[in-house]
């Protein structure tokens, strides 16, 4: 059995940029604690991350991320992908991110070989409890993408790796 790992990055104190933390939420709201599968509140990150990460097979991280896109928009990055967009100077809202986590995970030989980073257009990061209502109305997909990546991961004779995010939103 596959151990995942959930990551909700982020600060809910400052409005889009907790999109990760409410993501994450949502989806622990649907799906409660299965043995398979670990949901955390990641903050705004930490190196003290780095044991969950050693433990986990496969991570989904949820994220404000910029790509580009209209507030609300969705990007998703897998494996080496997302390695390079979480390095990309001003793409994370966040001064230490998921790329310090990922090169400490890298470095230790604790990098899951499969992950893959569901990123959230934030509209605006200024104090305050709740998203913008663009970033709001996103969390739903995003959590949907997140199930649809679990159940493939899950499922019989079909190896995490072997599933593409395009191939498990497709059902």
């Amino acid at each position: 059995m596959a151990r995942m790992l959930v990551l909700g990055v982020g600060n809910s104190l400052l409005t889009d940029d907790g999109a990760g933390v409410h993501a994450a939420v949502q989806l622990n709201e649907r799906v409660g604690h299965p043995p398979d599968l670990t949901i955390l509140d990641a903050g705004t990150l930490g190196f003290s991350l780095l044991s969950a990460l050693g433990d986990a097979d496969a991570l989904i991280a949820f994220d404000a991320a910029r790509a580009g896109g209209q507030p609300g928009d969705i990007s998703i990055h897998e494996g080496a992908d997302f390695d390079r967009f979480v390095r990309r100077s001003g793409r994370s809202v966040h001064e230490v991110g998921l790329s310090d986590l990922l090169d400490m995970a890298r470095l230790s030989g604790q990098l899951p070989e499969r992950r893959v980073l569901i990123g959230i257009e934030p509209h605006t990061v200024d104090w305050g409890l709740t998203p913008t209502p663009q970033v709001a109305a996103a969390l739903p997909q995003c959590v949907s993408v997140a199930l649809d990546l679990i159940e493939h991961w899950r499922g019989e004779g079909q190896t995490v790796a072997s599933v593409t995010v395009e191939e498990a939103h497709a059902h």
